[in-house]
């Protein structure tokens, strides 16, 4: 069986582009997150534990998120980013367990990241419980010393736009056909000009594809972009 080509992902530090597993190995050693971790560091105020944690949709390697988020952060704050980079589409329920889905126990918005990650540690987190989006959370590492934004958490690095292709001709895909996706089993994955001459429309029009595992669901068409 032919291994599938990991998906690539640009660093928000120096711009550079490396595959899902190496970025990891970037990341620590990147100059000009180095600098950014320096700069933080010669700043008045105290240390903290600061976590890189990554998201991955569970269904798909080909999207995930590396973020560093300080230990004082909630889970409900992690929540609300996830629903703003990758989720919100109708405002559903959402929740955090640890290890598995459904049958794991859910664990409180309000608990802080110091208090649950640790080595091994891996939550999963559940959009809608009906059309669900299901993305894990696993601890990669952990320092001490002064985060480099305002915020509670901030993006290091994100999947870039999977490339995909247009059912009909092969070049590449723009759009998403739901009524291919539900009907018939098919992808519908069409170019611009596909996407206009495409007969089906018992669904509506073919939807934009976005950089979210949950183009297609509920609806969903973005925005999928970074909070801050």
């Amino acid at each position: 069986m032919t291994r599938k080509k990991q998906t690539r992902g640009q660093c928000t530090y120096c711009k550079k582009t490396y595959a899902k597993s190496g970025m990891l190995r970037h990341l620590p050693a990147c100059s000009q997150r180095l600098e950014a971790i320096k700069e933080a560091d010669e700043q008045t105020g105290a240390n903290e534990y600061i976590f890189h944690l990554r998201a991955q949709d569970a269904w798909s390697g080909d999207f995930w998120l590396d973020r560093e988020v300080r230990g004082s952060a909630t889970l409900q704050q992690i929540d609300e980013y996830l629903r703003a980079i990758w989720l919100e589409c109708c405002g559903h329920l959402s929740r955090f367990s640890l290890g598995g889905g459904w049958g794991s126990e859910e664990i409180s918005g309000k608990r802080q990241v110091r208090q649950i990650f640790a080595p091994d540690v891996e939550l999963t987190h559940i959009y809608d419980f009906g059309s669900s989006s299901e993305t894990t959370i696993k601890f990669v590492s952990m320092r001490k010393g002064k985060p480099t934004t305002c915020h509670p958490m901030a993006l290091m690095a994100r999947n870039s736009v999977p490339e995909d292709t247009c059912i009909e001709c092969g070049q590449p895909a723009a759009w998403l056909c739901m009524e291919c996706l539900y009907k018939t089993g098919q992808e519908g994955l069409l170019c611009d000009q596909h996407a206009e001459t495409h007969s089906h429309d018992n669904y509506g029009e073919p939807v934009p594809l976005v950089n979210s595992p949950r183009t297609g669901m509920c609806g969903y068409t973005g925005p999928a972009e970074p909070p801050y």
